[in-house]
C-alpha cells in the first residue's frame, strides 16, 4: 500500500522545467553571506533602491484600514493611473478598459499565453532571452522557438529572420522585449514597427515585453501600444519603479482579450493584492526619485563599459538600455556556469551565467546586473581584474 502511495505523488511532465538559474545564484551568494563573506551582488535584476516615497506612504496608510479584494481586472483608479500613463509617456491614448493590473509580470505572461495560445502552439522568441519566457510556455503545453539573434542583426530579431521561421513551421506567435533581457539592447522605432507589420501581416500574435520602459539611455524607448491595438504589452512596477517585492505589473490588451483574461484572473487569482495596487498608483508621484535613480544606473553604466574592458572582458552587447550588461568570457572559459560559480567563490562577486539566457551560445557570455551603488561597481571591476589577471 506504501508503495501504491508512492506512485500517486508523481510530478507531471509538464513541471519538468529547467531552474531559473539567477535563483540558484542568489542562493549560493546567500550561503557565502550566512558565513560571514561580502556578496557584491550583481545577479538578480533587481533595484537596490526602494519604492517611491508616495508609494511607501500611500501603502502606510492603507494599512489602517481594511483590506479587501479588488475588482479582478484591477483597481478603476490604478487603471485609470496607468492608461494616464501611455499618454503622458507616449502620446499613446490607451483606454482603461484595455488595462489589467496583475502579479508582476510574471502572471502577465501566464494570463497572455493561457488568452492567446492552444496547446502545441509555437511561439517565437530572441536568444538570448528572458529564461521563463521558455519555461512558462513549455509548461503550459506550447513550444518556444528560439530565433538566434547576432550582431549582425544589432541582437534582435528582424521581419526577415520571422518570416523564415514561420515558412518553415507556422507560427502563433512572437515575444519581444525591448530593452531587453538579458543583453540591454532595445530596438527602434523603425525596427520595431518592421516587425510587428511582418507578424500580423501572417497572422502572428505579437506580444511586447515592456518592463524596462523608463531605463533607456541609448534613445527612448518605444511602446509598441503606439504601433498596433492588436499588440498585447506586458509591463511592470518591478524595475523602473523599484517594486519587484510588491508583485504588481500590468497588461494593454486588444478589447477581445479582456474578458477571457478577467475570467482566467478571477479563477486564477481573484485579484491582485490590494496593498500592492494602492502604492503602485501612487507611484507615478515619484517620478522624481526614479530620475535619480536611472542617473544612478547611467553612471554604473559608464563605470563597466569603462572598467570591466581594463579586466580582460572588453567585448559586450550594446547597453542601451535596462540595467544589464552581457559580457563575452569565452577567452576565459567555455563554460559560464562554471566561470560564475568559480568568480562567486573566488571574488565573491555574483553575475548570472548566459547558458541560463541563450541554451545555444551562453556558455560563452556572463550577465551582469549594474542595478546596485556606483562604490559596488568600481570594486566590482577591481575584484575582477585582480582575480582574472591572476
Amino acid at each position: 500500500m506504501r508503495e501504491a502511495a508512492k506512485q500517486l505523488i508523481v510530478p507531471s511532465a509538464r513541471s519538468d522545467v529547467p531552474p531559473f538559474m539567477v535563483m540558484d545564484v542568489m542562493a549560493a551568494a546567500a550561503r557565502i553571506e550566512a558565513a560571514g563573506g561580502r556578496v557584491i551582488h550583481m545577479e538578480v535584476g533587481q533595484p537596490a533602491a526602494s519604492a517611491p516615497t508616495a508609494a511607501l506612504e500611500a501603502a502606510r496608510a492603507a494599512l489602517t484600514g481594511r483590506l479587501a479584494y479588488t475588482e479582478t481586472l484591477g483597481m478603476p483608479s490604478l487603471r485609470a493611473r496607468i492608461a494616464r500613463y501611455y499618454a503622458d509617456a507616449h502620446g499613446v491614448a490607451v483606454a482603461p478598459s484595455r488595462v489589467v493590473v496583475t502579479t508582476g509580470s510574471s502572471a502577465a505572461f501566464v494570463l497572455t499565453f493561457l488568452a492567446l495560445f492552444e496547446p502545441g502552439d509555437r511561439v517565437a522568441i530572441a536568444v538570448p532571452g528572458y529564461p521563463p519566457y521558455r519555461h512558462i510556455l513549455t509548461a503550459l503545453g506550447c513550444e518556444p522557438v528560439m530565433i538566434e539573434t547576432t550582431a549582425a542583426t544589432r541582437w534582435a530579431i528582424t521581419p526577415e529572420m520571422l518570416l523564415a521561421t514561420h515558412r518553415r513551421t507556422p507560427l502563433a506567435g512572437l515575444l519581444v522585449a525591448s530593452p531587453a533581457n538579458p543583453t540591454g539592447t532595445m530596438m527602434t522605432r523603425e525596427a520595431l514597427q518592421a516587425l510587428i507589420e511582418a507578424a500580423e501581416g501572417e497572422g502572428i500574435r505579437f506580444i511586447s515585453d515592456e518592463i524596462y520602459h523608463g531605463l533607456d539611455y541609448a534613445f527612448p524607448a518605444v511602446t509598441a501600444a503606439g504601433l498596433s491595438g492588436n499588440a498585447v504589452i506586458v509591463n511592470s512596477f518591478s524595475k523602473y519603479f523599484c517594486m519587484t517585492g510588491w508583485r504588481v505589473g500590468w497588461m494593454v490588451v486588444p478589447e477581445p482579450l479582456v474578458r477571457p483574461i478577467d475570467r482566467l484572473q478571477g479563477n486564477l487569482a481573484i485579484s491582485v493584492p490590494t496593498l500592492s495596487q494602492i502604492a503602485a498608483a501612487a507611484a507615478f508621484d515619484g517620478h522624481a526619485e526614479m530620475a535619480t535613480v536611472k542617473r544612478g544606473y547611467e553612471e554604473n553604466r559608464r563605470i563597466l563599459v569603462d572598467g570591466l574592458p581594463q579586466t580582460g572582458l572588453d567585448r559586450f552587447l550594446p547597453v542601451d538600455g535596462a540595467f544589464y550588461l552581457y559580457a563575452d568570457v569565452s577567452r576565459f572559459s567555455n563554460d559560464s556556469l562554471d566561470f560564475a560559480k568559480r568568480m562567486l567563490n573566488e571574488t565573491h562577486v555574483a553575475a548570472t551565467p548566459g547558458v541560463d539566457f541563450d541554451p545555444l551560445h551562453g556558455n560563452g557570455f556572463i550577465r551582469f546586473c549594474y542595478a546596485g551603488s556606483a562604490a559596488e561597481m568600481h570594486e566590482a571591476v577591481e575584484r575582477i581584474g585582480a582575480w582574472l589577471r591572476a
